[in-house]
């Protein structure tokens, strides 16, 4: 549907649209392609207020193509714009507002070869003479699908520009395979008096014009479509003859004295194992079939923050670090990107799920994949790492999570630094095509492998995955699993963040690239930063609210006005102190948060002659407590300063400052809280601002004071700082039994086991019915802190030292927040343990 016009004066392709022929004829095609073409307008640039109807507006195409003029024309005219095929605005007098920056294809023969559309040059030349006028250039990209090229394709081949049949059947083929799926992206208006007020002169003028044009029309295919893709054996070839993979053939070769054939059959074998085969049908097939089970399984996938992602898309290699909370993290995530015409990436797999069937399907669908530890095994090492790098390199997306595994407990995990270290490598070696990493907080009111993980919240062991998963997964599809909510936080550019880490890393010569010594803290460094944006760009969904305020009761019940209050108390205060622009808030008041909650069978209800009563069951409280641990960090800051009131009448500001600076480091380690210790005395004020406000607290006298012990606001507030109680009463355990035993007498891992036995009783006499409690890892997390903030030490026999301050920092914030009956059986217990622990 190509029209074939090679004149100078640059005919418009609706063959005089000013006349009726024209016209009739150019509504005729119109009608006659959307018969069966459908078309949309995404990422909504269009509308952006800078662009101004009432200045002439010339739309740029990057190549000749009716097809896509008849697309562009219908868009516009569904959004209200000016249409490209009618005369521009006065003073520019041109009798079409469009251009072709790629003059033309035909049906014999190679593309016009000039570089610059007639109908652009006068516009230009237009503007130089006129000083007054202003052209706005609005580049349009238009989408037949989104199938990324082959680079060996014999399709792609057979119609190449420089074969005879090129051109206008390729654009035919694109029509009838993908003409369901167009999509049109208008790029952000380009001022041609700016460009001409730089005073370059008319030569530059055009080439400069022309240039921002054609890199603006690569990067937008590049960020929607993605890069050429290599067939996947040419791609496995180019793995073992890359420099690194062949030094470790080599070394394979002399510490396992084998001959070079079976080396290479090894590194071939691994290779073939980790690569994906990332294939556009098993794309669209997917597309096709998660649309279904998205609406099957959820009432919808709420999407925040994604246009930052379409921002920088274009010229950045990007690479996702969600969260991971379920399987179908992997599925959700691509979905959404290539339903918002962004490249869906290659997503880092445990070897696990390369199962028969779903592995192939995964490998088709982007999925590469990854043993679970490299060590010992140089060869593999080399080749995974090359793998990744040749993906950076050549702009693939890549997605993987830092956490290493899915978060059984449904709070951030510490994160596993081995895919960040690559990454560093990787971008130390080459760095010409900048790294932006995007965090993704994925959110679920009901996770999909929430059975699974009751069991295991309650100490059943993991279950290896299998493809009978899929039938069980099936057959929950009669659940209510409500929502679904997939936030976008700020990107974190790897170049500035080295510039801030590490100012001289451009610098490092060639030995120091691969393993320079600052590499490990850095890695870390970068490891916190991350998990702490996933977590900024936290979604509070009613499941979590009524979670994290039914397991504060003692009795795990609570009236329904008094529930009702809490919530709309909680919500309130999130929402007059936000955690980070990047949050959200349900919109719904209290009653309809329970009435939401209670629709999908995660709290009960009771009724009496008094009222109602909303309360949880056991295994509903086990399982709760994996959605409030999915936003606890949001509270973990105001409920840490309530809680320095339920033991004490009144507080001052400063004697708050000092207590949370104390604690804080210990809390920002298991939470990941986002603030450095630099603001967070101007954080605290914020939220004791933000609790006076709500009434939860009162200041008199330069003091806080708390309500009174019998009004509706104290029971709120002590609500709010059972939020947080039971990691602080670990804190307290962990430091009880170092201060209950010889210095020096324990281990890390003999403490840590201390710990998980001392929390166990606990649990048991106290009825704290949360699984959580005694989990190994949270002491290991603590343990870990404790020595990074140099109060432990080891010695040379792994021995823990403490510093003679752990116990002033524990004693005095353990008299303000816990209660004394807490205190004394943790104190008892502790000293119960100190004979065991010497033997």
């Amino acid at each position: 549907m190509n029209a074939v016009c090679r004149d100078d004066n640059e005919n418009d392709m609706s063959a005089g649209f000013s006349s009726l022929f024209g016209r009739l004829r150019f509504g005729f095609l119109r009608r006659l392609l959307f018969t069966w073409a459908r078309s949309e307008t995404i990422a909504n640039s269009a509308y952006n207020e800078r662009l101004d109807q009432h200045r002439p507006i010339v739309y740029v195409l990057p190549s000749r193509s009716l097809s896509d003029l008849l697309v562009l024309d219908r868009e516009c005219a569904k959004a209200g714009l000016p249409r490209p095929v009618r005369p521009t605005h006065a003073p520019l007098d041109e009798p079409e507002a469009h251009v072709f920056l790629n003059n033309g294809h035909a049906w014999v023969n190679r593309p016009d070869p000039r570089d610059q559309s007639p109908r652009l040059l006068r516009v230009l030349d237009a503007v130089e003479r006129q000083h007054a006028m202003e052209v706005q250039l609005v580049p349009v990209s238009v989408f037949w699908g989104q199938s990324p090229d082959a680079e060996s394709s014999p399709i792609k081949l057979l119609f190449a520009y420089n074969w005879a049949v090129g051109g206008r059947l390729r654009k035919l083929m694109a029509i009838l395979l993908h003409g369901r799926k167009i999509r049109v992206r208008f790029g952000e208006p380009m001022s041609m008096r700016g460009l001409v007020d730089e005073n370059l002169g008319h030569q530059r003028n055009v080439r400069k014009v022309n240039r921002l044009l054609r890199v603006h029309f690569r990067q937008q295919r590049g960020a929607v479509v993605g890069p050429d893709l290599s067939h996947r054996s040419t791609l496995l070839k180019g793995l073992l003859r890359a420099p690194l993979v062949r030094e470790a053939i080599a070394r394979e070769m002399q510490e396992k004295d084998v001959d070079e054939a079976r080396a290479r059959r090894e590194a071939s074998r691994y290779a073939n194992e980790i690569a994906s085969d990332f294939t556009y049908t098993i794309i669209r097939f997917l597309e096709v079939v998660l649309s279904w089970f998205w609406n099957k399984l959820y009432k919808g996938i709420r999407i925040h923050h994604i246009e930052r992602v379409q921002e920088i898309a274009r010229g950045n290699e990007i690479i996702y670090v969600p969260c991971h909370r379920s399987h179908i993290d992997y599925l959700l995530l691509s979905y959404i990107l290539f339903q918002n015409s962004l490249t869906p990436p290659h997503i880092a797999a445990g070897i696990n799920l390369n199962m028969p069937v779903i592995g192939g399907i995964l490998r088709r669908g982007g999925a590469f994949f990854m043993r679970r530890t490299f060590k010992g095994n140089q060869l593999y090492t080399a080749v995974f790492n090359e793998y990744l790098h040749t993906l950076f390199s050549r702009g693939f997306p890549v997605e993987y999570f830092i956490e290493g595994g899915r978060s059984r407990t449904g709070r951030m995990l510490n994160p596993k630094t081995g895919m960040l270290a690559i990454t560093l490598r990787s971008y130390l070696r080459s760095s010409r095509r900048p790294i932006v990493f995007v965090p993704v907080y994925i959110g679920y009111e009901r996770v999909l492998e929430g059975r699974t993980y009751l069991g295991e919240l309650r100490g059943q062991a993991k279950k290896k995955e299998s493809i009978f998963d899929l039938f069980r997964v099936l057959g929950a599809l009669k659940l209510p699993f409500g929502q679904v909510a997939v936030n976008f936080g700020e990107p974190v550019a790897l170049s500035e963040f080295l510039d801030r880490r590490q100012p001289g890393w451009r610098e490092l010569s060639q030995a120091e690239q691969h393993r320079p010594s600052w590499l490990p803290q850095a890695t870390n460094d970068l490891a916190q930063l991350l998990a702490r944006s996933i977590n900024a760009a936290a979604d509070v969904n009613p499941v979590n609210l009524v979670a994290l305020a039914m397991l504060s009761t003692p009795r795990l019940a609570l009236d329904e006005p008094a529930l009702a209050r809490v919530l709309e108390s909680f919500t309130a205060l999130l929402r007059r102190v936000p955690y980070c622009g990047c949050v959200t808030l349900p919109q719904l008041e209290g009653r309809a948060l329970i009435g939401y909650v209670e629709q999908m069978g995660l709290i009960g209800r009771q009724s009496d002659a008094l009222g109602e009563i909303l309360f949880l069951d056991e295994p509903q409280a086990v399982l709760m407590t994996y959605y409030r641990n999915n936003v606890l960090h949001l509270v973990a800051l105001p409920a840490l300063i309530a809680c320095l009131f339920l033991n004490n009448p009144r507080v001052t500001r400063s004697q708050i400052e000092r207590l949370i600076t104390a604690i804080y480091p210990y809390l920002q380690a298991e939470l990941f809280l986002q603030w450095n210790e630099a603001e967070l005395p101007q954080v605290i004020e914020q939220w004791i601002n933000g609790l006076i406000a709500q009434g939860l607290l009162r200041e008199e006298n330069e003091q806080l004071h708390r309500p009174d012990p019998s009004s509706g606001e104290f029971v709120l507030l002590s609500l709010l700082a059972r939020t947080i109680i039971q990691m602080l009463e670990r804190f307290y355990m962990a430091a009880a039994l170092l201060l209950n035993n010889p210095n020096g007498s324990l281990t890390a891992e003999e403490l840590e086991g201390l710990c998980t036995v001392m929390a166990q009783r606990l649990s048991i006499l106290h009825g704290l019915n949360a699984p959580e409690f005694f989990d190994k890892t949270l002491f290991r997390q603590f343990i870990q802190r404790l020595t990074e903030l140099e109060v432990l030490s080891t010695n040379g026999e792994g021995r823990l030292h403490f510093q003679p301050g752990l116990e002033e920092i524990a004693e005095s914030t353990a008299r303000r927040v816990l209660s004394a009956e807490i205190r004394l059986s943790i104190r008892q217990v502790a000293r119960t343990s100190a004979p065991a622990a010497t033997v």
